[in-house]
């Protein structure tokens, strides 16, 4: 455990680092979450049926996905970890005395943690002194502020534990593109990045409410909206912890099992 403290740290620090690419970063997400919101204000212009999200609660949703895109975008990659798997290199980690997916997921967890730091806060400080309709207001009451807080980092932990399924998929394909392509675009739609799940059809969100992806986004952006209720966030957390346990153990198995067909070049 000391191990995997100190890359967290280690890793963490050398992210905040980066604040010039930070800076960018946020720009960006100032333009993409305009334009989403536009996009979304024109649809609901048009609607002659009452909307099942708010327009507000939808912005609030917007907002939240560019603040917190670190957390919970899968295509948020390391190069280093497809490396060390494409070229051999893995060799070095299997010399380390501590297991590789415990170092790797600290890792992970601690970029996507740095970047979020630099990212969320002058978003979420520009987002709450907009004006209407753009402004994204504060949560309801601080029972789901908290609520929200509690799903958001038990999203990040998910995130992460479906990454690393991404990492471990290398070993068999050998094609990081194709893997970080899959997992990307498919897990991001299942989470509601693409289109907010409650804007979906009946029958897709049948197939989003048994699967993982959507505790990781959309789950604790409408606990903070208020879309879901408290009493359902608190069933929600309940479920995000049996999924983090389940990704973990999977990410675990997988990865004893390629660690065991793994070849080396050189011996």
């Amino acid at each position: 455990m000391r191990a995997y403290i100190s890359v967290f740290k280690l890793r963490l620090t050398y992210g905040l680092q980066y604040r010039t690419a930070a800076l960018a970063g946020v720009a960006t997400q100032f333009f993409w979450g305009f334009i989403i919101i536009m996009v979304f204000e024109a649809f609901y212009s048009g609607t002659t049926t009452p909307p099942p999200i708010s327009l507000k609660q939808l912005i609030t949703y917007v907002w939240l996905q560019q603040a917190f895109l670190s957390f919970v975008m899968l295509w948020f990659r390391d190069n280093e970890l497809f490396g060390l798997i494409t070229t051999g290199n893995i060799a070095y980690e299997l010399c380390r005395p501590s297991g590789i997916y415990g170092l790797w997921y600290a890792k992970l967890i601690a970029q996507r943690l740095s970047s979020a730091i630099l990212k969320s806060i002058p978003v979420l400080i520009v987002a709450f002194f907009l004006p209407e309709p753009y402004r994204m207001p504060l949560p309801e009451d601080p029972a789901a502020f908290v609520l929200f807080i509690v799903a958001l980092l038990l999203g990040l932990l998910m995130i992460v534990a479906l990454s690393m399924l991404m990492y471990i998929s290398v070993f068999v394909t050998l094609s990081p593109a194709g893997s970080l392509l899959m997992f990307g675009v498919i897990g991001e739609f299942l989470a509601g990045m693409v289109i907010p799940v409650p804007l979906m059809p009946s029958w897709l969100q049948n197939i989003v409410y048994v699967l993982p992806f959507r505790w990781t986004a959309d789950f604790p952006f409408r606990v903070y909206s208020g879309h879901i209720a408290k009493e359902e966030a608190l069933i929600g957390i309940g479920v995000q912890l049996v999924w983090f346990v389940v990704l973990v153990a999977l990410g675990r198995l997988a990865m004893a099992k390629a660690l065991r067909r793994v070849v080396v070049n050189g011996g």
